[in-house]
């Protein structure tokens, strides 16, 4: 339950992918990309339901062809999370899919081409109003910076993203987003850092190609971060070699680490040791997928045993202690009633899910009275 932090955001301009407010004081959006075969309406959907079910709040969707562009037309159809759409070279691509209703034209107005091409993308989003993503990659940097530079470096990124910032200003368009991304964790934060000086647009975060699950986890969280720490980034994505969905929850868990943002279970589970009285690990890996489902903000601790336990419990909204022969329940931070050690998940998750409720209505009361 506690909330405390001592982090002053950034101050950057609003834009709207959609119904989402990026930007400005609105909260810090959780993003993923598909990798299905964006012709495969079905899957698609699909996919995009499954990432909508765990939270995302913004979607990309790769847009290579002109197939492609009509398959996001019927895509966006279908369901309801705001689409971006991914767009390299071809300024006929993103003028089509402007058409079709994307939220958002993912470009880098430098591989565009001409003025008269990057142009008219503009004209068509502000038309539709819709916003533009300026993408900059370490790994597609421009051959007259690698020559310049010799090699990839945060300088080096910057300026490529300048220039097609400048680009943008000079057609008068100041309705886009930027990403600077690296796959290095210091280039990347650097590179973030001083962008953020230059610009007061919104900043979309990312470390790219961060790698599997569990090694792209922790360098994400590292980058991610350190930046959301310094106040920086407006819109975050976790570039994952896994399934879409542990983007969103381990973006999720980053911003509900820094308390930034408040949706799902917060859950406060120690190690496990020799002083368990149940099975913590086992018990975690139950809570966690029985309760995956939960939205409502919520503080669950569970504690092996007596040293730490009363007081992370104290401090949650649901808390376990576990003691021998009976665990500790604890409800708001007050002791509430024992429990058998050998039923200690199903009655932590109806627990959990009677809490919810409560919370849940007294947020309605809170909305209704405003």
């Amino acid at each position: 339950m506690n909330t405390l932090n001592n982090i002053s955001r950034r101050k950057s301009s609003l834009i709207h992918v959609g119904k989402v407010p990026v930007g400005g004081n609105s909260p810090i959006s959780v993003q993923s990309m598909t990798n299905t075969n964006t012709e495969d309406v079905k899957s698609t959907v699909k996919q995009v339901k499954e990432l909508e079910d765990v939270g995302a709040d913004i979607i990309r969707i790769s847009t290579p062809s002109e197939e492609s562009v009509k398959a996001f037309g019927q895509i966006k159809k279908l369901v309801n999370v705001p689409l971006v759409a991914d767009i390299h070279f071809d300024y006929k691509i993103a003028l089509a899919v402007a058409e079709q209703g994307a939220d958002c034209l993912r470009i880098n107005p430098g591989n565009i081409g001409s003025k008269e091409k990057v142009r008219e993308v503009v004209n068509c989003a502000e038309f539709h109003g819709i916003p533009i993503r300026i993408g900059v990659n370490a790994g597609s940097l421009e051959k007259k910076l690698q020559k310049k530079y010799g090699e990839p470096c945060p300088e080096a990124l910057v300026e490529s993203a300048m220039a097609n910032v400048e680009i943008l200003q000079n057609l008068n368009f100041d309705n886009f987003k930027l990403s600077i991304k690296a796959s290095n964790v210091f280039m990347m934060t650097e590179s973030y850092r001083l962008i953020a000086k230059e610009i007061k647009q919104p900043l979309h975060l990312g470390l790219t190609e961060a790698g599997g699950l569990r090694s792209g986890t922790v360098k994400s969280s590292i980058a991610i971060g350190d930046l959301l720490r310094d106040g920086i980034g407006d819109t975050i994505r976790v570039s994952l070699a896994s399934y879409p969905t542990d983007e969103i929850k381990v973006g999720f868990d980053i911003l509900k680490s820094l308390g930034l943002r408040k949706k799902g279970i917060n859950f406060i589970a120690c190690p496990s040791c020799s002083r368990q009285n149940f099975d913590v690990i086992k018990t975690m890996n139950e809570l966690e997928v029985r309760l995956e489902d939960v939205k409502e903000s919520i503080d669950v601790a569970v504690i092996g045993c007596y040293v730490n336990g009363p007081g992370e419990s104290k401090a949650a909204h649901v808390g376990l202690t576990g003691a021998s022969p009976k665990s500790l329940i604890y409800v708001d931070g007050l002791p509430d009633h024992k429990i058998n050690n050998d039923d200690i998940v199903d009655h932590l998750e109806k627990t959990v899910r009677q809490k919810v409720k409560e919370l849940e209505m007294e947020n309605k009361k809170i909305i209704t009275k405003a």
